[in-house]
């Protein structure tokens, strides 16, 4: 029998500052990680105010994970030590498997009326993959597909598949899913997941209920301020949603539409050692990493 997923916990992004002085929502980070393996952390960077992000996230290192970073609007200019550099244009993605090891830079510089808009997802990797070559996939926006579904719901395929449409990152060691949905009014969208990975929605713009219960009280809601009586079961802009298990989501809108990022991943279930840009399975292993870094002998692979 089918089950629809229902929500488990609901949080809202919090401001942090990261980089040289990058302004920032994070959806997702340190704590809630043992939630959300194998998913480390979500930012939503988000400005029209190019100081708050011009100082960018200059050189740094890289090891035991995937970055994954999406332009909505605006430009980053990056560069790494295996050589790749360009731009990451609006509606663009880079796939980043550190690896090993890999120092690279990101540079936000925004569009020509200064709004900066994007997403950057670390996903964990296995003990078994924590030291495998670093890989550099950059997709531009005419390569990432759109499903159109019943209802005229429209999907931006990044990673997986769906109505038939299949994304352009394959070969993904946790089985990611990566996709970018726009939900019109009054109308519901369904997707099947796969049984035993974890799920989680980061709701972009708009509203909707993202199960069918639609009882604010049946999941725990994380960052709300105690005065507030009123708590709404509609998900809006910039809240995070962990799904417990099942065989699908069901996402239904009323008058307003809703954009989200739909994100489903194989839970590794492995020690995490995490400290700044690197994110290995013991602190033994961290020591060796920042010592090499030191000593100049990170990068493994060119």
């Amino acid at each position: 029998m089918t089950s629809v997923r229902k929500i488990s916990k609901v949080w809202k992004s919090k401001p942090t500052i990261e980089g040289a002085g990058v302004h920032l929502k994070r959806a997702l980070g340190y704590y809630q990680v043992p939630l959300f393996d194998p998913f480390l952390l979500l930012d939503d960077f988000h400005s029209n105010y190019p100081p708050d992000y011009l100082k960018g996230f200059p050189w740094h290192p890289h090891r035991g994970i995937e970055t994954i970073t999406y332009v909505l609007h605006g430009r980053v200019e990056h560069g790494d030590s295996m050589g790749n550099k360009g731009v990451i244009e609006s509606g663009d993605v880079q796939w980043m498997t550190a690896g090993s090891g890999i120092i690279h830079q990101e540079m936000p510089k925004g569009d020509d009326a200064g709004l900066m808009w994007g997403f950057q997802l670390w996903a964990n990797l296995p003990a078994s993959h924590k030291m495998m070559d670093p890989r550099y996939r950059g997709l531009v926006a005419a390569e990432i597909p759109t499903a159109t579904l019943k209802g005229d719901v429209r999907v931006k395929v990044i990673c997986g598949e769906i109505g038939g449409v299949k994304g352009p990152v394959q070969d993904v060691v946790i089985d990611p899913e990566y996709l970018d949905v726009t939900v019109p009014p009054e109308t519901t969208f369904t997707h099947p997941v796969r049984r035993g990975h974890k799920v989680f929605a980061y709701v972009v713009d708009g509203e909707g209920y993202f199960d069918p219960e639609r009882n604010a009280y049946a999941h725990e809601v994380v960052g709300t301020n105690y005065f507030d009586m009123k708590r709404d079961c509609a998900c809006g802009a910039e809240n995070l949603i962990l799904y417990g298990d099942g065989d699908m989501v069901a996402i239904t809108t009323q008058e307003q539409p809703v954009r989200f990022l739909l994100v489903s991943g194989q839970p590794i279930g492995e020690p995490v050692a995490w400290y700044g840009p690197i994110v290995m399975n013991t602190q033994e292993e961290l020591r060796i990493a920042f010592e090499e870094y030191e000593k100049g002998t990170f990068i493994k692979h060119k």
